[in-house]
C-alpha cells in the first residue's frame, strides 16, 4: 500500500501547468548547450534588428530626406560598437566564470555604490526589454492584421503572460521552446538579405520618401550633428542584451565559460550581419514610408524591406519573415526573463532586495523574480498603452549605465591582478569603457526630454530602496544576535483552549493542551446564551478538571473578547507566556473547506503583534 501523501488539488493543477518538480541532484541536466543557449540569451539582441534601423531613420527624417544617407554610416558605427563591447564582455566571462554581470563586477571592483547603481540600471533595462520587445512584436503582428491595432494592450499583456509561463516551466524547457522561432528568424532574415542584395544589384530605381515630416528651420551644422547623435542613440537599442550571456554563465553546460563565450561570439556576429544587412537594404527601397506608428496604414521598415526583397507584399516569404519577426520580438522578452531573476537573486542574497527573490522554485528557476518581472513590465505596458514609440526613448539608458560601470570595473580588476596578458585586457576593457561612457552621455543628452529623464530619476530612487532594505535586514540581524546577556526567564505559562462547541475534535485538542506545561483553561465565547447551559454540561463530562471560562460577546465577535482576555492576563503578569490552542476542522476536498470558518488564521493575524503569545491549531480531519 502506498503511504505517500496525495497531492492537493492546487498541487495537481500546478503540476499539470508547470510539469513535475526537478530535484537538485538533476540540476546539471537543466544546463544549456550553446545551441539552446543562443535563443535563451540572444533573442533580445537579435530581435532588435527588426526595429533598430527604423529607430535611426525615424530620427533622421525629422531633419530632411537628404539626411537619410547618413543612416548607413551610423549603422556601421553601431556594428563596430557591437564588436568592441562583445570582445569586452568575453573578457568578463573568462574573468568571472561563476557569472560576471555588471552588478558583480562593479561591486567587487568599484564598491557597493557602483554595484548597486549597476544593478538598478539593469533591473530597469530588463523591465523595459520585456515591454519594448512585446510592444514591437505586437506591432509586427498588426502589420499583417491592422484591425488588431485597437487591442495593443491586451495582446501585449497576453504575450507577457505567455513568456512568463514558459520560463516558469524551467530553463531547459524555455530554451527548447524558443529555439525554433530564434533560428527561424535568423535564417529567414538571411534569406531576405540575400534576395534583397540580388535585387539591388540587378535593378535600378529612384529612392523616394513618402510623406516625410517637413524640416522646420534652417539646416545648421550643429542641428545636423545633434540629429546624427540622436539617431545614433536611437540605433543603440541594437546593443541591449549583449550583457545577458555574462550574467548567465552558470546556465551553460561545462566548460561554462567557454560555451558562454562561444554564444557571445555567435550573437555578435549574427547581430552585426542582420542589422547591417537590413540597414543597407532600407536605403534601396524606392518608396520608403516613415510615417508615425499611430497611422493605421503604416507598416514597419522591416516589413517594407521584406516586400522589397521578395518583390511583392503577397509573397509567402514576406509572411514567413513577418511571422518569425513577430515571434522573436515577443520571445525576445525571454532574455530578460532569463537574467532578471538571476540578478534579483544575487542582489537579494546580498541583502538589498527581499530574500524570497533569492529562492529557487521546484523547477530550478527563480520563480518569484519571474513573477515580479511579468507584473512590472505589464504595468509599464498599461501605462504607455503598448505604444512602441513611447517606450523606446526610455530604452538603453539603463543598459549603457551598466555597461560603463562593468567595463570600468574590469579595468580595475586587471590592474589589481596583473596576470599574464593583463595590459592587453586593460586596453580592450578600457576602450569598451570609454565608448560606453560616450554613448551613455549621447543617449542621456539626446533622449532626455523624450523620456530618458524618467530612468535617470528612477536610478537613485531604486538605489535608495536597496539601502533601506539592507538597513532593515541589518537591524533584524542585530536584534536576533546571540548576545552574552542572559535571556529573561519565562515566569509562567498559561494554555487557553478555545471551545466553540463540545465534540470529538475538542477532546483531541484538550489532550494536546494538557501535554503543555503550565496552567490550562478552556475558553468559551458566548454568542448564543441559550446554548450555554448545554455546553457547560457537556464540558463537565470531558473536562478532566480543566476550568471553563465563559467570555460574553455583546457584539457577536469571536476575536475581540479573546484579545481582551489575553491582554488582561498579560497586563497582570508581564512575564506570562500564553499558548492559545484552537481546534481546526480540515476537509479533504477544497470545496468542502468553503463551509468551515478558519478561526485559527483569524486569531493568528489578530494576535501577531502581541509578544509572548503563541497560537497553535490542532487539526481534526473530516472524510
Amino acid at each position: 500500500m502506498d503511504d505517500s501523501p496525495k497531492p492537493t488539488s492546487l498541487q495537481r493543477i500546478r503540476r499539470a501547468l508547470l510539469g513535475a518538480p526537478i530535484p537538485t541532484s538533476k540540476a546539471h541536466n537543466e544546463r544549456l548547450s550553446p545551441f539552446l543557449g543562443l535563443p535563451v540569451f540572444s533573442s533580445d539582441s537579435l530581435s532588435s534588428v527588426a526595429y533598430a534601423t527604423e529607430a535611426i531613420l525615424g530620427v533622421l527624417i525629422l531633419g530632411s530626406a537628404g539626411y537619410l544617407g547618413t543612416q548607413v554610416w551610423i549603422s556601421v558605427a553601431i556594428v563596430l560598437l557591437i564588436v568592441i563591447i562583445a570582445f569586452s564582455y568575453q573578457q568578463t566571462i573568462h574573468a568571472y566564470p561563476s557569472g560576471g554581470g555588471s552588478y558583480i563586477v562593479a561591486s567587487e571592483n568599484l564598491g557597493e555604490t557602483a554595484g548597486l547603481f549597476a544593478g538598478a540600471a539593469l533591473l530597469i533595462d530588463y523591465v523595459l526589454t520585456v515591454s519594448v520587445s512585446i510592444a514591437a512584436g505586437v506591432l509586427a503582428i498588426t502589420a499583417l492584421y491592422p484591425f488588431l491595432l485597437s487591442h495593443l494592450v491586451l495582446l501585449s499583456l497576453f504575450c507577457i503572460c505567455l513568456v512568463a509561463y514558459a520560463n516558469l516551466r524551467g530553463v531547459r524547457e524555455s530554451g527548447a521552446i524558443f529555439a525554433f522561432p530564434t533560428y527561424g528568424f535568423v535564417v529567414s532574415i538571411i534569406i531576405m538579405i540575400a534576395f534583397g542584395a540580388y535585387r539591388a544589384m540587378t535593378t535600378h530605381g529612384t529612392h523616394q520618401i513618402v510623406d516625410p515630416t517637413p524640416w522646420n528651420g534652417k539646416e545648421h551644422n550643429h542641428a545636423f550633428i545633434f540629429l546624427v547623435l540622436r539617431s545614433f542613440a536611437a540605433g543603440c537599442t541594437a546593443l541591449t542584451g549583449i550583457e545577458a550571456v555574462s550574467n548567465g554563465v552558470q546556465a551553460f553546460k561545462a566548460p561554462e565559460s567557454l560555451n558562454a563565450a562561444k554564444v557571445l561570439r555567435w550573437m555578435a556576429f549574427l547581430l552585426s550581419v542582420l542589422f547591417l544587412g537590413i540597414s543597407l537594404l532600407a536605403m534601396k527601397i524606392p518608396h520608403l514610408s516613415l510615417l508615425p506608428n499611430d497611422d493605421k496604414s503604416y507598416t514597419t521598415v522591416a516589413y517594407q524591406v521584406a516586400v522589397y526583397a521578395f518583390g511583392s507584399s503577397k509573397s509567402w516569404m514576406v509572411y514567413i519573415v513577418q511571422l518569425f519577426t513577430a515571434l522573436i520580438l515577443i520571445l525576445a522578452a525571454n532574455t530578460a526573463f532569463a537574467d532578471f531573476p538571476r540578478l534579483t537573486s544575487l542582489i537579494a542574497r546580498d541583502g538589498y532586495l527581499p530574500r524570497y527573490l533569492s529562492r529557487q522554485g521546484d523547477k530550478l528557476v527563480f520563480h518569484n523574480g519571474i513573477l515580479v518581472l511579468a507584473a512590472a513590465s505589464g504595468v509599464l505596458v498599461v501605462i504607455f498603452k503598448g505604444q512602441l514609440d513611447l517606450l523606446l526613448p526610455l530604452y538603453a539608458i539603463g543598459v549603457f549605465t551598466a555597461f560603463t560601470l562593468s567595463q570600468i570595473g574590469m579595468v580595475v580588476h586587471w590592474n589589481k591582478l596583473r596576470e599574464p596578458g593583463w595590459r592587453k585586457s586593460i586596453v580592450i576593457n578600457g576602450v569598451g569603457a570609454v565608448l560606453c561612457a560616450v554613448v551613455l552621455l549621447i543617449i542621456a543628452y539626446t533622449k532626455f526630454t523624450d523620456g530618458a529623464w524618467v530612468v535617470l530619476v528612477l536610478l537613485p530612487i531604486i538605489y535608495g530602496v536597496f539601502k533601506l532594505i539592507k538597513a532593515r535586514y541589518k537591524s533584524m540581524s542585530s536584534q536576533l544576535e546571540l548576545s552574552s546577556e542572559p535571556t529573561p526567564d519565562v515566569t509562567e505559562h498559561k494554555v487557553l483552549l478555545l471551545v466553540p462547541r463540545v465534540h470529538r475534535g475538542i477532546v483531541a485538542a484538550l489532550k494536546y493542551a494538557k501535554t503543555l506545561q503550565g496552567d490550562c483553561q478552556a475558553v468559551h465565547i458566548t454568542i448564543n446564551e441559550r446554548s450555554l447551559p448545554e455546553l457547560q454540561r457537556n464540558w463537565e463530562q470531558i473536562s478532566q478538571g480543566v476550568e471553563l471560562v465563559v467570555l460574553p460577546s455583546p457584539y457577536r465577535s469571536l476575536i475581540e473578547p479573546m484579545l481582551a482576555y489575553v491582554d488582561s492576563l498579560r497586563s497582570d503578569n508581564p512575564g506570562l507566556v500564553i499558548t492559545v490552542v484552537v481546534p481546526e476542522a480540515v476537509s479533504t476536498k477544497w470545496y468542502q473547506r468553503l463551509l468551515t470558518d478558519n478561526v485559527a488564521l483569524q486569531l493568528k493575524t489578530a494576535l501577531a503583534s502581541r509578544k509572548n503569545v503563541v497560537v497553535a491549531n490542532v487539526r481534526y480531519f473530516l472524510n
